[in-house]
């Protein structure tokens, strides 16, 4: 499983969708882009969804991580986030569009 760096690409169920990637740690970076810790992913927003019909709302913002922390990898004792990142958005129906990691943003670094 690969570390997902600033670079990566996550998208929602819907692949026009994609999410704005902030990370909040400045220590450890991969070819000089910052490494995604626990909650880099959550709450972000979601652009270009085109979940819209007259049942559907679009996804506008990623919910909690639902899997893809790593167990053993941890920076200022918060996980790495891994290519296997996966939660829901906040598109309607409730609970029914997640995001997933499209690319890692980079192909170096992984966990064994």
């Amino acid at each position: 499983m690969k570390l997902l760096t600033e670079d990566a690409v996550l998208i929602c169920k819907h692949p026009q969708g994609r999410v704005k990637i902030e990370t909040g740690q400045n220590l450890v970076t991969i070819h000089k882009r910052r490494v995604l810790v626990q909650s880099d992913p959550e709450g972000k927003e979601i652009k270009g969804c085109a979940n819209v019909s007259a049942i559907n709302v679009p996804c506008t913002l990623t919910l909690a991580v639902r899997a893809g922390y790593s167990g053993l990898l941890r920076i200022k004792k918060k996980p790495v986030c891994l290519d296997t990142v996966t939660g829901l958005t906040n598109g309607q129906p409730p609970g029914t569009f997640s995001y997933v990691v499209s690319d890692p943003g980079q192909q170096l670094v992984t966990e064994r």
